[in-house]
């Protein structure tokens, strides 16, 4: 008699076989490993495609011995970055007719035996991109140095304010899956080819209202060095992140819809702006002059900002609970004839139009 958990696991893999799953992995200085990486994919994985982003160091060649009616190699002539080699991998995987699409790092820090974990999910039309959080376990945030792991925790609370994604953490993970069809709305403009891309498909997605979900998957450390510094973590990753909040609130709350939040947001603005300014100027006064304010002077500038600080809690309290919950997949259609499939923005056409590359 087959144990209860094999049989649960036989059975994802027979519906993950059904469905037509493309793995994209990005290909830059990973040679030694991207060879194990592709050979240690299962075999319900329908297309690999490996996109060598201009790689010094001869991953290609490690790939070529593999390449088959499954494995497909695409070459960049000249390197576009993590973000650029995964959108041709992602524009090559629907030309394939992929139905979900898994995003892998070349490193071999990311366990295949995971896969079902992400696929499920949105093969059940409960989330419509799902990505890895290797910090639910505790002890991966135990291993974690301090001034990383604090460093951690302000990068994901930033993310998670400029994307308006509060329910997930370990922002820059990128082990990720979407399904097909939202993954053909993503406007590739709005995608940074570089270090940001993880968080501005993050953003993108929240602009459709997509449906993401954390999945916990542990990573595999080897002898890598990590590319995210801390000099970009601080310099570069925060004033991208405000551009993105201050884009995301406009967007959400004053373009496409006006709320509750949005009635919040323009009394909470003013009343903070004028406090701050009103208390400055007369606390400067006093300083200056050596006269202290009056009572009333006081609380001109302190009544506003409490109301305005009250104000933005609520507003905050309700863009939390506007997390996109319900998928947008199992109700999207596309007519062929559909324009905007070819919209020059949009994946579709994305191989011939921002490569020039050969797949």
């Amino acid at each position: 008699m087959i144990a209860e958990p094999q049989l649960e696991r036989d059975r994802a893999e027979s519906a993950l076989a059904a469905a037509s799953v493309a793995v994209v992995i990005p290909a830059y200085r990973v040679a030694g490993k991207i060879g194990r990486v592709v050979r240690g994919l299962p075999e319900y994985v329908r297309h690999v495609v490996v996109v060598d982003d201009a790689s010094p160091d001869g991953a290609a060649a490690e790939v070529e011995p593999l390449c088959s009616q499954r494995v497909r190699l695409v070459r960049h002539h000249r390197n576009q970055g993590v973000g650029g080699a995964v959108l041709t991998g992602y524009a090559t995987a629907l030309a394939l007719g992929a139905e979900v699409v898994v995003k892998m790092d070349g490193d071999d820090q990311m366990d295949p035996a995971y896969l079902p974990m992400l696929l499920l999910p949105i093969m059940r039309g409960d989330a419509d991109y799902t990505k890895g959080n290797r910090f639910l376990h505790g002890y991966a945030l135990g291993r974690m140095p301090l001034a990383r792991r604090v460093g951690n925790f302000g990068l994901t609370f930033l993310t998670k304010a400029a994307t308006g994604y509060w329910n997930i953490f370990d922002p820059t993970n990128g082990y990720t899956a979407i399904h097909a069809r939202v993954l053909r709305l993503l406007d590739t403009d709005r995608i940074a080819r570089r270090y940001l891309f993880e968080t501005s498909v993050l953003l993108e997605l929240r602009r459709l209202q997509a449906a993401v979900r954390d999945v916990p998957i542990p990573a595999r450390y080897g002898d890598e060095v990590s590319s995210l510094s801390l000099r970009r973590a601080l310099l570069d990753f925060p004033p991208a992140l405000l551009h993105g909040l201050v884009r995301r609130l406009g967007h959400q709350y004053f373009l496409y819809d006006f709320t509750a939040a949005s009635l919040l947001l323009l009394l909470a603005a003013p009343l903070l702006l004028f406090g701050v300014l009103w208390g400055t100027a007369h606390w400067y006064f006093s300083y200056a002059t050596g006269v202290p304010a009056t009572t009333g002077t006081v609380l001109l500038a302190v009544l506003p900002i409490i109301l305005g600080v009250q104000f933005l809690a609520q507003a905050l309290a309700l863009d939390i609970g506007s997390v996109p919950r319900r998928p947008l997949h199992p109700d999207l259609v596309f007519p062929e004839a559909d324009s905007r499939l070819t919209h020059r923005s949009s994946l579709v056409g994305y191989l011939e139009r921002d490569t020039g590359d050969e797949p």
